[in-house]
């Protein structure tokens, strides 16, 4: 086995990188944990010969995308479908979002695996004209599918509701109307602006203590019809100090891609659930931890979960909403799809280095589920690249 790949520098120059994990994976063998619900955030598999145009007609290939998630069910992960993580309005628009969510809760119900999938109002282009009414009738339309297909509903956040919104009590006006009419409690997302920036200043602050203040109001209000929140906010003290004000009844789910080992664990006074995007890509390691987590191994549990916070790091970093790339890159190392193409061609958006610096990075994390294969995918990208596989050179 060759356990060896020779890997760029931004002058130019190779150097030889041996890796520190040469066996492959074994996966966890429960299928259920008790101390914490895990979402993880799945991606998409593009489908490279389905379309001449993949920016303007994605076509997803749906053997491989439903795969994937078969593969999250089986290792104890629950799946948050139609995501950002997911290129949702980045590529995956709501016509395409309305099927996977379809095709996904069918497969869901064949393993009794657990999804929630998101509804928002993507299909409502921000405009002058568009009204909290506009709003309103959009999140209705989404809301009834997903619901309809018999998944639970996690209420996105809207571009449009951002860009029409004058006050806070417009916020809570329209989420209002809707957590009247859902037929069971529901996940709310807050969804910093360096994952999108169009949702600058949501809940009508641009301070976050203010924008917690009224996002607060909305969950107090209407805590019998939500089970939880998502923030993404990549701010470990807001979450934290969010969690602490939640009532009972609502869990706290963590989206923050940095510090989730800390969040998951928690303190005396609580802990987050986790929805991450990162779950994607450390699939079994977040599992593997999780299960110590339920026995009671601390130590175990952040050793494994700390060891790939520099690879989430690495793949969040900015511009964080480029964080698809890396997350499709290492299913593709690990052999979850035959390609790596992504819908709106979006695997052009992280330099060959940012992809070198994640290979090296899913070695040391030890979530390369086979190193030989991550090693031989390797190969052809940095060719790709005018790397070639000879002795490095100075």
């Amino acid at each position: 086995m060759s356990d060896f790949i020779y890997l760029p520098q931004q002058d130019g120059s190779t150097y030889k990188y041996e890796l520190s994990q040469t066996e492959a994976l074994s996966k966890p063998s429960q299928k259920t944990f008790d101390s914490r619900v895990a979402y993880s955030a799945a991606h998409v598999v593009a489908n490279p010969f389905g379309t001449t145009d993949p920016v303007r007609q994605p076509v997803i290939d749906w053997e491989q995308t439903m795969q994937y998630r078969h593969y999250l069910w089986s290792l104890g992960l629950s799946v948050a479908e139609a995501m950002d993580t997911a290129q949702r309005g980045m590529g995956l628009q709501w016509q395409h979002a309305k099927e996977l969510i379809t095709r996904s809760v069918k497969e869901a119900k064949s393993v009794n695996g657990n999804i929630a999938s998101g509804a928002g109002t993507d299909h409502l282009e921000p405009d002058p004209s568009v009204t909290l009414e506009d709003v309103v009738n959009a999140y209705e339309e989404q809301v009834a599918h997903v619901e309809g297909a018999g998944s639970k509903v996690i209420l996105m956040a809207s571009r449009a509701l951002a860009s029409c919104a004058k006050s806070p009590e417009d916020y809570e006006y329209v989420y209002g109307k809707i957590l009247d009419q859902v037929s069971q409690p529901i996940t709310l997302h807050w969804l910093g602006d360096m994952f999108d920036p169009n949702l600058a200043g949501y809940w009508g602050y641009d301070d976050l203590d203010e924008a917690m203040d009224v996002c607060l109001r909305i969950i107090h209000t209407h805590a019998n019809k939500i089970e939880g929140i998502k923030i993404s906010l990549l701010d470990d003290q807001k979450e934290i100090k969010m969690r602490r004000r939640l009532p009972e009844s609502v869990r706290m789910y963590t989206g923050d891609d940095f510090n989730y080992p800390s969040l998951i664990e928690g303190d005396e006074q609580g802990y987050s659930h986790a929805l991450l995007g990162i779950f994607d890509a450390i699939a079994p390691a977040a599992a593997s931890a999780l299960h110590d987590l339920d026995e009671g191994k601390i130590g175990t549990f952040r050793e494994t979960l700390d060891r790939t916070v520099p690879l989430a790091r690495h793949i969040f970093q900015k511009p964080t909403y480029a964080y698809k790339t890396g997350v499709v890159f290492l299913a593709y190392l690990n052999g979850h799809q035959s390609h790596f193409r992504m819908i709106a061609g979006t695997e052009s958006a992280r330099s060959i280095l940012h992809l070198t610096e994640l290979f090296e990075l899913a070695d040391q994390a030890h979530v390369l589920t086979n190193p030989e294969r991550a090693i031989e995918r390797m190969k052809p990208i940095l060719q790709l690249a005018g790397i070639e596989q000879t002795e490095a050179v100075k």
